[in-house]
């Protein structure tokens, strides 16, 4: 690994405030929310079930056409189990790319912006793993499976927590 993850705890503050802005709207059964004096009409978030059905989501992301056309050197991702409950976490040994999430004790991993995050790990595999490339890459698989609104709300809170976008870089 080159280069310190600096920008590791901004991002994931950021997404932890887009996660709880979606929970919030599922609570309230309105995905319209104000958002810095906006209404935004959020998409529904995907939640899973099962690693199995975590797996059928990543294949659907990556077969998607902008990702394709995007990243079109990408190579296949498996999902695996995690024993932890803490964390998911992308893994690349060689040519074998995995992401790992926790499927018991907790439901918090097995949803759309978490596995989102996973796979802009590999679509990216920047360094440093949280870096402008990243953030930027997120962004824009946000914006190609969920809508520009997600994408918006990404680059909002990513600027007010002081997160850097870049030049992605391409799989």
């Amino acid at each position: 690994m080159s280069g310190r993850d600096t920008q590791r705890a901004r991002v994931y503050a950021a997404e932890q405030f887009v996660r709880t802005l979606f929970d919030r709207a599922a609570e309230h059964g309105n995905q319209v929310v104000e958002f810095f004096g906006t209404q935004l009409t959020l998409p529904p978030e995907a939640r899973f079930a099962s690693v199995a059905s975590v797996q059928t989501y990543v294949d659907d992301v990556l077969a998607h056409p902008r990702i394709r056309t995007g990243w079109p050197g990408a190579g296949p991702l498996t999902v695996r189990a995690r024993r932890g409950a803490t964390a998911a976490h992308y893994e690349r040994a060689g040519d074998r790319a995995v992401i790992a999430v926790p499927d018991r004790h907790t439901t918090w991993a097995l949803r759309e912006l978490v596995v989102l995050h996973e796979i802009a790990h590999h679509l990216s595999d920047a360094q440093p793993p949280h870096g402008p490339a990243f953030a930027s890459t997120f962004c824009e698989i946000a914006d190609a499976v969920m809508g520009p609104e997600v994408a918006h709300v990404l680059r909002v809170v990513y600027a007010k927590e002081g997160v850097r976008l870049g030049s992605r870089s391409k799989g």
